[in-house]
């Protein structure tokens, strides 16, 4: 229940139809429970009980004769509105009968139809909650989990919530009140009767909660392997042509069969014991049914100490709490299974992000001076990739960092944009630490083209509004032109209202590369960091890609991280790393004439 007692939480807002459900559920028991009794003058009038035909309106002689006082004010009064006419009489109990099943029904409506409000609102404020939770948590976090499992924690662990919170409250509020309200009936019509009953239903509660006690665990199994093949099938359509060409069908079909074997093993036992609860339930409710049968029968065959009719209302009333008392046997496995999912959702939401913004820190609107990086040292997890490394960039030059794959260049772009935090040292905007900015001011300053090209399933014009929301139909073409990418998109189908596929696979490598830098050229902003952009395409693209980025890099701060170092050959500065450190530094033709580090980088990509 503790991960429920979280969970509540997203219900307050919708208390309103929490509190209209519960009346209605108040109506539906004690109607459930009168129509029962309603039964008994019905029955009376069938079996022709002389002894119920009052002339005169009976007297209230207090609590221990209620009972009969109002059984026989309701005979009196039938027997006033039919007088001798039995027929008309049945009439009466029957519309009676009619009535109360109707109002039993019209407020369990009204019960669900307000209860609707409150289960989809918490479905979507949850999901609301888990879709904000990931975009606000670092990059960090993702690199260690599964996008497959996250997807399965969004999707189906929260419909197990919702669910399970609908049965928590059939549980806490409808089905008690039934029992509540067909008990007091019971024990209206025979207290003795009752008392012998409930000797045997903490014996059967006890054997179905036996049943149940393992469901969490199973569940949890469940849904931890949804979220694997969910996993293995996102990774499968994001590299499908890597599988096919390195015919890797076979190792990637046994990968997911054996996920899915497992998920078929343990719904099985997860569903088979499900299963077993009603089954359970339904068996010990009627065997206390029977064991009513045998001392009621008694009662009224053997010590007359209980009418024919009163016996009959009242087995309907016994038979009326076993549907109540399956539901909650089928509500408490439900919050079994449902408490694995909330504690998987409530992972996600409880997580502390690790890159968070200072209570006081401020909006920085502008660019003005320089950036300056003092003394920085980052490692991932064990490894130190930067160490101790100092750099100053001045508005308006162009700096690009050049080395060996794992030198850190990339790793420079990730903490001057903030995805990852300094372990030891500082970064300066303008002489103020980025970590005492908002996030969202810092990255506003901000332009970024990767070597990777990140689209979206969307038009050409709904990617570039990403970067500007507001921006016109006419901002959006100069872009484009600046960017050389109005020469693919004016012969479109729909211009820049054709849509360009799931990650862009509509388009050539160069055109989404060119897209991107568009994007990024909407955006205006004065620092541009381009990593590694154009180590993806080829000859042809890269001339047109490279021309855009050099009109897109005139009048900013641009941080270059270079593969080609043919793009670089204008930088105002080129830094040369190596293992996190810098080795040399100066203009290409400075550096070249050194004849070290970077003359053999520029050495070995003229042979290749």
């Amino acid at each position: 229940m503790n991960y429920f007692k979280k969970i509540i939480r997203y219900a307050l807002p919708y208390k309103k139809y929490g509190v209209l459900n519960i009346i209605c559920n108040g109506f539906y028991a004690m109607f459930s429970a009168l129509s029962f009794i309603a039964l008994i003058p019905m029955l009376d009038v069938l079996f022709q009980k002389e002894e119920k035909v009052k002339l005169f309106e009976p007297v209230y002689n207090g609590l221990s004769s209620a009972k009969d006082f109002y059984k026989d004010y309701l005979a009196w009064r039938i027997q006033e509105f039919s007088g001798d006419d039995p027929s008309r009489a049945l009439v009466v109990v029957i519309s009676l009968v009619i009535i109360l099943f109707l109002l039993k029904n019209i407020f369990r409506y009204l019960a669900n139809f307000f209860i609707t409000f409150l289960r989809n609102g918490v479905l979507r404020d949850i999901r609301d909650a888990l879709y904000k939770k990931i975009l606000n948590l670092p990059i960090s976090y993702f690199s260690e989990k599964r996008k497959g499992d996250i997807m399965a924690r969004i999707g189906t662990d929260v419909l197990e919530i919702q669910h399970s919170f609908l049965s928590i409250l059939e549980l806490i509020v409808r089905e008690p009140l039934t029992i509540l309200f067909t008990i007091a009936m019971m024990l209206f019509i025979s207290p003795q009767l009752t008392l012998f009953v409930f000797i045997f239903i903490p014996i059967s509660g006890f054997i179905i909660s036996r049943v149940g006690k393992s469901l969490k665990k199973h569940s949890d199994k469940v849904q931890k392997e949804q979220g694997t093949f969910l996993s293995i099938l996102e990774e499968t359509l994001g590299g499908l042509k890597i599988i096919k060409g390195f015919t890797a069908e076979k190792i990637f079909g046994r990968t997911f069969q054996n996920s899915t074997n497992r998920f078929y093993k343990y719904s099985n036992s997860l569903l088979n014991r499900q299963n077993l609860a009603s089954p359970t339930s339904e068996f010990l409710g009627i065997v206390v049914i029977a064991i009513l049968l045998w001392y009621g029968g008694k009662m009224v065959l053997i010590d007359h100490m209980l009418d024919g009719s009163d016996f009959i209302a009242y087995m309907g009333l016994a038979y009326n709490i076993l549907t109540p008392a399956k539901a909650i046997s089928k509500a408490s496995y439900a919050v079994k299974k449902g408490n694995a999912a909330a504690e998987r959702v409530l992972e996600i939401l409880e997580t502390e992000s690790d890159i968070q913004d200072a209570p006081d820190a401020i909006v920085k609107k502008s660019f003005e001076s320089d950036i300056n990086i003092k003394n920085i040292s980052f490692k991932y997890e064990d490894k130190w990739v930067l160490d101790d490394f100092s750099l100053k960039i001045s508005k308006g030059h162009t700096i690009a960092f050049v080395g060996q794959s794992g030198s850190g260049k990339s790793t420079i772009a990730n903490l001057l944009t903030r995805f990852y935090d300094v372990n030891k040292g500082s970064i300066e905007i303008d002489g103020m630490n980025i970590k005492n900015m908002t996030q969202h001011s810092l990255r506003g300053l901000m332009g970024l083209v990767t070597q990777d090209s990140i689209l979206f399933n969307d038009t050409i014009k709904g990617n570039l509004l990403v970067a500007k929301e507001t921006a016109t139909d006419e901002e959006i073409i100069d872009a484009l032109q600046i960017a050389n990418a109005w020469e693919f998109v004016v012969n479109l189908p729909k211009g820049i209202n054709t849509n360009i596929g799931d990650s862009g696979n509509k388009l050539s490598g160069g055109q989404k590369q060119r897209l991107s830098i568009a994007r990024a050229v909407l955006k205006n902003p004065p620092i541009m960091i381009l990593d590694e952009a154009t180590s993806a395409l080829d000859t042809e693209s890269e001339r047109l890609v490279q021309d855009a980025l050099e009109k897109m890099m005139q009048n900013r701060t641009s941080v270059v991280i270079a593969h080609r170092l043919s793009t670089i050959q204008n930088a105002d500065t080129i830094i040369v790393l190596s293992n996190g450190k810098i080795v040399e530094r100066g203009k290409h033709q400075e550096l070249l004439e050194k004849k070290g580090a970077y003359f053999n980088l520029v050495e070995m990509q003229s042979l290749a």
